[in-house]
C-alpha cells in the first residue's frame, strides 16, 4: 500500500477514534423470555407487526410461541419467511411490501444475523422510501429513526441483536455491502437460550466462531477503548469455555446462555472498535458464493492472524491469557502461536473445514477489490493491506491450495 495512503487510513480511523465518546451508541433494552413481548406491545401498541424469519424456523415451530403472544396481545402478526442465508435487497423490499400493506407498526426479526439484517434494511427502507438500499448503504447514510426493531437471536454469534451493522447482498451484481448506522442498533433484544437449543450442531460452531472473530478482530484493532477490551476479553473467555460443549451436546443451557452472553459483549465490542480484514474478505466471499457468514469467518481467521505478523503477538499473547491456553509470564510470539493453533483445532475438532470450496481464481482480484474498499480507510486493522496483498488471504483459504 502506498504510504500516502496509509497516512490517509490512519488519519481517517484517528478522527473516527477521537469522535467514538461524542457518537450515539446505545444498548437494547433486553429480555429473558418472550413472553415479555406481551407487555412491550402494551407500550407500543402497533396494530400489527412484521416478523422476519426464515422457512426452516417457521416450519420447526419456532415462530409459533411469537404468534400466540401477539395474539393474546391483539396484535396482528405479519410473517416473512423467505429471508435467505445472504439476505438480499430483494428480500428486503419483499418484506417492506408486507409490511407497508398491512399497516405494520414495529419489526421482530428471530433468527440469526441473516433475519435481523434483512429487518434492518427494512427498517431503513421504511425510515427512507425514496432511497434505495444502495443509496443507504456505507457509514452513517440512515440517519432517521427506524421503526421500533425487536431481535430475537436464534444463534450466539452474531451479536446483530445489539450491532449497528447491517450487510445485503445485490441480488445482481452478488456484491455484499455493508451498512453501519447507529440508528440501525435494535430498540429490543430478547436473549432466551431457549431459542438456541435446537441449532444444529455445525451451526453452533460456525456461528460461534463468528463471535470469536468478531472478539478478537475488534481487540487486536488500533481504536480499542477499555470498554473494548474489557467485552472482548470476556468473549474470548467464554467462547474457549463454553463453544464446543454447546456443540457437543445443545441442550446444555448453561453454556447456551454463556454464548449468547458471549455475542452479544462481541457484538458491543466490534461495534465500537470496528472489525477487520476477516470480515471484508468474508463479505466478498459471501457475496459472490452465497458462502455461509459464520464459516467463511472461521476459516479465514487463522489466515489472516498469521498474515498481520508479530506486530498483533503482544494482544494474541492477552487473548490466550483469557482464553487459558498461555500463562501471564509466558513469550509473547509462542502465546500468539499457540492462540492460533488452538483456533484452528477447535475448528477441526468441530467438522469446520480448513478451506473453502468454490473459490475461482479468476474472481479472487474482484474480490479483493470489493474487500479492500469495505476495509480502507475505515477498519482500523494492525496492518494495512491493500487489495493486491489481500488476495494473498483468498489463495490461502482456497480448496485448491489447502488439498492434499
Amino acid at each position: 500500500m502506498h504510504s500516502l495512503y496509509k497516512l490517509f487510513c490512519r488519519t481517517y480511523q484517528g478522527v473516527f477514534r477521537l469522535a467514538m465518546p461524542l457518537l450515539p451508541y446505545r444498548e437494547p433494552r433486553c429480555f429473558d423470555s418472550v413472553d415479555a413481548l406481551s407487555g412491550l406491545m402494551a407500550e407500543l401498541k402497533p396494530r400489527a407487526a412484521l416478523l422476519v424469519t426464515d422457512k426452516f424456523l417457521r416450519q420447526s415451530g419456532m415462530t409459533q410461541g411469537i404468534e400466540d403472544v401477539l395474539q393474546k396481545a391483539q396484535v396482528k402478526c405479519v410473517i416473512f419467511d423467505e429471508t435467505q442465508p445472504n439476505p438480499t435487497v430483494k428480500n428486503v423490499e419483499d418484506a417492506r411490501k408486507l409490511y407497508v400493506d398491512n399497516g405494520c407498526g414495529c419489526i421482530i426479526a428471530l433468527g440469526g444475523g441473516s433475519a435481523m439484517d434483512c429487518a434492518k434494511g427494512v427498517g431503513a427502507r421504511i425510515a427512507y422510501p425514496r432511497k434505495t438500499l444502495s443509496q443507504l448503504k456505507g457509514l452513517l447514510r440512515v440517519l432517521r429513526p427506524i421503526p421500533p426493531l425487536i431481535a430475537i437471536p436464534t444463534t450466539a454469534g452474531t451479536g446483530s441483536e445489539v450491532t449497528l451493522a447491517a450487510v445485503l447482498t445485490d441480488h445482481d451484481t452478488r456484491h455484499k455491502y455493508p451498512m453501519n448506522s447507529f440508528t440501525l442498533i435494535p430498540r429490543y433484544a430478547v436473549l432466551d437460550p431457549a431459542f438456541t437449543r435446537s441449532l444444529p450442531p455445525h451451526l453452533t460452531a460456525s456461528t460461534g466462531m463468528d463471535a470469536l472473530t468478531h472478539a478478537v478482530e475488534a481487540y487486536i484493532g488500533r481504536s480499542t477503548t477499555r470498554e473494548t477490551r474489557t467485552l472482548a476479553l470476556e468473549a474470548v473467555k467464554l467462547i474457549f469455555e463454553n463453544l464446543e460443549n454447546a456443540y457437543n451436546n445443545g441442550s446444555d443451557m448453561s453454556a447456551r446462555r454463556s454464548m449468547l452472553r458471549a455475542a452479544y459483549a462481541a457484538g458491543i465490542a466490534f461495534s465500537k472498535s470496528y472489525v477487520g480484514y476477516v470480515h471484508a474478505v468474508a463479505h466478498s466471499l459471501g457475496g459472490q458464493y452465497n458462502l455461509p457468514h459464520g464459516l467463511t469467518n472461521a476459516v479465514l481467521l487463522p489466515y489472516v492472524l498469521d498474515a498481520y505478523g508479530s506486530v498483533i503477538h503482544p494482544k494474541l499473547h492477552t487473548l490466550a491469557v483469557a482464553a487459558g491456553i498461555a500463562g501471564e509470564k509466558d513469550d509473547p510470539a509462542a502465546a500468539a502461536r499457540a492462540f492460533i493453533t488452538a483456533i484452528r483445532d477447535m475448528n477441526r475438532r468441530m467438522g469446520i473445514p480448513v478451506s473453502l470450496q468454490g473459490i475461482r481464481k479468476e474472481d479472487i482480484p474482484m474480490m479483493a477489490a470489493h474487500a479492500a474498499k469495505e476495509a480502507n480507510p475505515l477498519y482500523p486493522v494492525p496492518v494495512l493491506m491493500d487489495a493486491g496483498e489481500l488476495e494473498a488471504l483468498y489463495e490461502k483459504a482456497a480448496d485448491w491450495r489447502n488439498e492434499k
